[in-house]
């Protein structure tokens, strides 16, 4: 397994350390920042949040930069995305900071994008994240960082970043969602 890769699995395996900080109650006491209080559990969740989203650039950058790209990275890197984000929706919605509705629409797009993944992968076809898709990807993150920080420190000064972002997250998940199935419309028509 190359080095790309294995910064994509290190992702994973972040996963059910943000979700312990995220979830448990743990006696960890809050800290004050910027005129908020928050928990010292949820800032060091954000911190492996922002660590294990961060790995989504730096295994990208290795990859092209030692032109070690290959079709399990391409499938592989998206993957972890949507489990690092739909375990952070899901976490978030369960401890009531975002909506479900929002969860929802994001969640749902990312198994039907996955559903077509799994339709191109029967047919010989792998299909690498499009530009959209990654600003998606990146918008969803800033969100939920921007969540997990209760808005700090945006909420010193009463601007609501994180649910701005939100909405942006939102907006760019359907968009890059019906941009994907018509980009892959072949794909679909072709195994019916």
């Amino acid at each position: 397994m190359n080095l790309p890769n294995k910064i994509t699995i290190a992702r994973i395996c972040l996963i059910p350390l943000f979700m312990l900080f995220l979830l448990v109650d743990l006696p960890f006491g809050e800290l004050e920042m910027f005129n908020d209080t928050i928990a010292v559990s949820l800032l060091i969740a954000a911190l492996i949040f922002i660590i294990a989203a961060g790995t989504d650039w730096l295994d990208g950058y290795y990859a092209r930069k030692l032109n070690l790209i290959t079709s399990f990275g391409k499938f592989i890197d998206p993957l972890a995305d949507k489990l690092l984000v739909t375990a952070a929706l899901i976490g978030l919605v369960e401890i009531q900071l975002i909506p479900a509705w929002i969860a929802i629409v994001i969640i749902s797009r990312e198994f039907i994008v996955t559903g077509i993944r799994l339709v191109a992968a029967a047919e010989g076809d792998v299909i690498a994240a499009s530009n959209l898709g990654k600003w998606k990807t990146l918008t969803q993150m800033v969100a939920i960082i921007a969540t997990l920080l209760h808005n700090i420190p945006f909420s010193a000064i009463s601007f609501p970043f994180a649910d701005l972002m939100l909405y942006v997250a939102a907006i760019l998940t359907i968009w890059s969602g019906v941009d994907y199935f018509v980009k892959n419309k072949h794909i679909i028509l072709k195994s019916v």
